[in-house]
């Protein structure tokens, strides 16, 4: 199995592209040319030959009159033309090896969608010029082109084999950066599914607008946010810490703004101040944004909601 990409300057949608093909196919040979010999005897060709034909293996998006695009109009490079047809199966391979579970394929479909419109759209927009870098200011586009050789190293190694092999070994640890990001992907949502029966069946207090979690770990937001609209807060045992948590409840995935925050006499104090206004002998802190403050015992963290909840009642802000 040989999988090629073109040669020189790399970017963040062919090193993602070449690292979920050698998820499927570790034992795979990678070659960096743009040989048309080379690149036609290739199993895959990745970012170069000019062709897009995924049954040949093939994954250029340069070539003239290329406009495919995704159905939300956000055009396709390289990372996203291997992620359509190899993604879902990307999915499930990680999953089995990461988290031991075996998707059903319509769940692997859904994470690769998922991955895709965080992730993988992304690269492809900025690697067709839509998007300068994205997400972000120094977004991981960026940090992938930083893996090339400058022209330091080039004037350090020269313009021949040593400086290659450099470049190729750059290649590499950015394909291995790109695979890291794409496993914990596909572990967080692995486990967020898993997790969605067990925030729905946890118990609800305080007429509903308190809910009580055994484990903090468990990524409940998308559910409390979507499914539970009376809920005003959280609270939650995180057992690694052996403490308890209250946790304010986001309106949107891109917002702080919560439905109720914590009260703001709370806002940035620890232990003895913060028991001290609260009352409670064992909290421990709050933090400053107000958004999630701890005690020691649950008895404390549940002291703590009930005052959040009086706050809220009262009209405090």
């Amino acid at each position: 199995m040989v999988i090629v990409t073109h040669n020189g300057k790399f970017h963040a949608d062919d090193a993602w592209a070449a690292a979920v093909l050698f998820v499927l196919f570790p034992d795979a040979e990678l070659v960096r040319t743009r040989d048309p010999a080379v690149i036609e005897a290739a199993d895959f060709a990745v970012d170069v030959g000019g062709i897009w034909n995924p049954a040949a293996g093939r994954f250029d998006h340069h070539q003239k009159g290329f406009d495919g695009a995704r159905q939300t109009g956000v055009p396709y490079a390289s990372a996203g033309l291997v992620w359509r047809e190899y993604g879902a199966r990307c999915v499930s391979v990680l999953a089995d090896l990461h988290t031991g579970q075996q998707l059903p394929n319509d769940t692997a479909r859904e994470i690769a969608y998922a991955i895709d419109a965080d992730i993988v759209q992304y690269l492809d927009l900025s690697d067709v010029g839509a998007a300068k870098n994205a997400p972000g200011g120094y977004g991981l586009s960026a940090v992938i082109s930083g893996f090339n050789p400058n022209w330091l190293d080039e004037q350090r190694l020269g313009y021949d084999g040593a400086a290659d092999v450099y470049r190729l070994d750059q290649f590499r640890r950015a394909m291995a950066l790109l695979t890291d990001i794409l496993v914990n992907a596909v572990k967080y949502r692995v486990g967020a599914l898993l997790a969605v029966e067990q925030v729905r069946d946890a118990e609800v207090l305080a007429d509903g607008r308190l809910l009580f979690l055994r484990n903090s770990a468990l990524p409940w937001t998308q559910v409390v946010r979507k499914e539970m609209p009376k809920v005003l807060f959280v609270l939650s045992h995180s057992i690694a810490e052996n403490r308890y948590m209250l946790h304010t409840i986001p309106v949107s995935p891109e917002s702080f703004a919560a439905r109720a925050d914590l009260p703001a006499p709370w806002a940035g104090l620890r232990d003895a101040e913060l028991a001290a206004v609260t009352g409670v002998a064992d909290a421990t802190f709050c933090h400053n944004g107000r958004f999630i403050a701890a005690a020691r015992s649950y008895e404390g963290a549940y002291a703590m909601a009930m005052l959040a909840l009086q706050a809220v009642d009262a009209g405090e802000r």
